[in-house]
């Protein structure tokens, strides 16, 4: 917990909560929980609580107001599930013997491991747990994986590739816990060692199955093949990267050098190898020799974790998410260009096909890599802009649906926004993708910091919205609200930007426009 937070214990039917001190709560707020009441009732009202944990939803409001930040939009399509994404992420909470954890699966699933835990995800649950204003949740679900899962008799962490650590390090400069990360540190260290053991070829570069990749039936994978995916390649690059930066922060300078090399060597051979200069995208390199013929969705990761040099031949990928022959479709991001010839030839909804369907999981890291394209890149398409960026993400809230309801499960049609696993319960809820992450962190535009300081860059085009509020955000143990109001009369304000850390106004700009405040 950090110091900006009082202990508060209630006693609700089983449910502990940890909220902030009644006096930093009234100074801090500006928005008042009846949005989140209104929310919470009207997705209890329609739920059937087949499985529950350690939330149950008569308890869901008391436990989301006591963590959850607050937020206000005139896009009530985004807003209704970004309300929705926390509701439903609240159910997937579990208490075990080995502490807190969240669930993929609402059900149990067969692949599992202990308690049902599947690593799948694991990075998409840390960055979206990361704003969670009681830290114990999601450091007991780090723990649980890196430091107690390797003794249980059947580990699971290995099961699936993934950017723990630098999900762990984007945790970190939310919490500035520097006590939890050099708690973790050599558990890390043997995480990145065991991929290194286990998945890296002499060449230097990652190979993986496409089912372990959690992306079966791929157009250019198959579950015996070794093949080096930009995926798990990109992942090792952005843990190397995130490694590096927390040796620096522990004053281990030999540390930080050695992740600092591996990252350098990682990211020339990723663009010496896995790019295909003609068809200007980064490609799976197939164990037989060259590349795949097709234009995968993994081809976007390297921008999740900003590998690629800015160039204007990398920078043209991105031509391709606005390309009805490409990843457009009318219900989202497709995980394969519409345009190759096996494109949904895999079969529907038996196998977890990820030839072409649209993927939560994969529109999360395509979202954020765009994100990123946007605020930390210059060599790209002129015709792509935050315009672009944010009728993406729209489609994406607008996807969240089932028979006219707010829903999330595993892959959908891209032409009907059918649910491909049907009314499959395990389907339900699906906790393998993020969502409020993206709203807090791009559209809004928090962009952490190991600093001392709170920088926010905001994706909103211009004159889209007039008014927003993100309130009651945990950030370096102080709370922050983030507020636009072009007219001055929806909070009564005044007029433009102001942000707010524990109440006390700290910047105001009278345009939407990126901020940079250090923090005192």
């Amino acid at each position: 917990m950090t110091s900006a937070f009082k202990k508060i214990v209630f006693a609700l039917g089983g449910v502990i909560a940890l909220a902030p001190s009644m006096a930093q709560q009234r100074s801090s707020s500006v928005l008042s929980n009846n949005i989140l009441q209104r929310y919470v009732t009207k997705f209890n009202t329609a739920d059937t609580q087949d499985v529950q944990n350690y939330v149950p939803n008569i308890r869901a409001y008391d436990w989301m107001a006591a963590n959850v930040p607050l937020f206000e939009c005139p896009d009530s399509i985004i807003e209704n599930i970004y309300y929705y994404r926390w509701w439903t992420f609240r159910k997937h909470l579990k208490q075990t013997d080995e502490g807190f954890i969240f669930t993929e699966f609402i059900t149990p699933v067969k692949h599992a491991g202990k308690y049902n835990s599947v690593s799948s995800a694991l990075g998409h649950q840390i960055y979206e747990g990361r704003w969670l204003r009681d830290t114990q949740y999601i450091q007991q679900y780090i723990r649980f994986w890196l430091q107690k899962d390797k003794h249980f008799k059947a580990p699971r962490l290995y099961g699936f590739s993934g950017w723990t650590e630098d999900a762990v390090y984007g945790l970190f400069k939310v919490q500035k816990d520097t006590a939890f990360i050099r708690s973790l540190f050599t558990d890390m260290e043997e995480d990145y060692h065991r991929w290194e053991q286990d998945r890296q070829l002499p060449s230097g570069l990652f190979w993986q199955y496409d089912v372990k990749d959690a992306m079966e039936e791929s157009i250019s994978g198959g579950r015996k093949v070794k093949n080096k995916r930009p995926s798990i390649n990109s992942y090792m690059y952005g843990n190397a990267r995130a490694m590096e930066q927390m040796a620096n922060i522990l004053q281990q300078p030999a540390k930080a050098a050695e992740y600092r090399q591996k990252a350098i060597v990682l990211r020339k051979l990723i663009q010496d190898s896995l790019w295909d200069g003609n068809a200007s995208f980064f490609k799976t390199g197939m164990e037989k020799g060259g590349l795949s013929d097709a234009r995968e969705a993994i081809g976007f990761i390297p921008w999740y974790f900003n590998l690629p040099d800015d160039e204007k031949r990398y920078g043209k990928a991105w031509e391709q998410i606005t390309d009805t022959t490409g990843f457009k479709a009318p219900w989202g991001l497709t995980t394969a260009e519409r345009r190759h010839p096996a494109f949904r030839t895999h079969g529907t909804g038996h196998s977890c096909e990820w030839d072409g369907a649209i993927w939560p999981f994969a529109s999360t890291q395509t979202l954020k890599g765009f994100s990123n394209l946007l605020k930390n890149y210059k060599q790209y398409p002129k015709n792509l802009n935050a315009e672009i960026f944010y009728d993406a993400f729209h489609t994406y809230a607008w996807s969240h649906q089932k028979n006219g309801q707010p829903y999330i499960g595993e892959y959908q049609d891209e032409k009907t926004g059918y649910w491909l696993k049907g009314d499959n319960p395990r389907s339900s809820f699906y906790n393998h993708s993020g969502f409020v992450d993206l709203v807090i962190n791009d559209l809004v535009g928090i962009k952490p910091s190991s600093e001392n300081k709170l920088v926010i860059s905001p994706l909103i085009p211009e004159g889209r919205w007039d008014w927003f509020c993100l309130d009651k955000v945990s950030y370096h143990g102080k709370l922050v609200t983030v507020l636009w109001d072009k007219t001055g009369t929806h909070y009564n304000k005044g007029r433009g930007f102001r942000i707010y850390a524990d109440g006390q106004e700290i910047w105001y700009s009278k345009k939407l426009k990126p901020a940079s405040v250090v923090l005192k």
